[in-house]
């Protein structure tokens, strides 16, 4: 998209010097015709620019929900790993106190 509009900003620019090679005029038009072309070319450079912007933007803020998201989904997967390393060390324990208790009493 970027590469684009540069080539579209680069071809005004080449034309717009190819116009004034080839039409012979006064310099006042030719100079008053050059000030008129620079000033649109600036316009859709900063029009350009706006664009971009917004587009990273929206990337980024795309990128964030995302991230968000995703952060959840590892959170709740973290979580479900936590309960089944919490639910074995609980059978451990039992297990243990069984074995305890036939020892206390032999």
């Amino acid at each position: 998209m970027v590469q684009f509009k540069g080539a579209l900003v680069l071809g005004a620019l080449i034309g717009t010097g190819i116009g004034i090679l080839i039409a012979p005029e006064k310099g006042s038009d030719t100079r008053a015709k050059l000030k008129k072309e620079g000033k649109d070319i600036k316009d859709q450079i900063v029009e350009d620019f706006k664009e971009v912007k917004d587009d990273v933007s929206k990337v980024a803020k795309s990128g964030k929900e995302k991230f968000k998201e995703e952060a959840h989904d590892f959170k709740v997967k973290a979580s479900v790993q936590a309960e089944k390393a919490i639910t074995f060390l609980e059978k451990q324990l039992a297990h243990l106190k069984e074995k305890n208790k036939t020892w206390q009493t032999s």
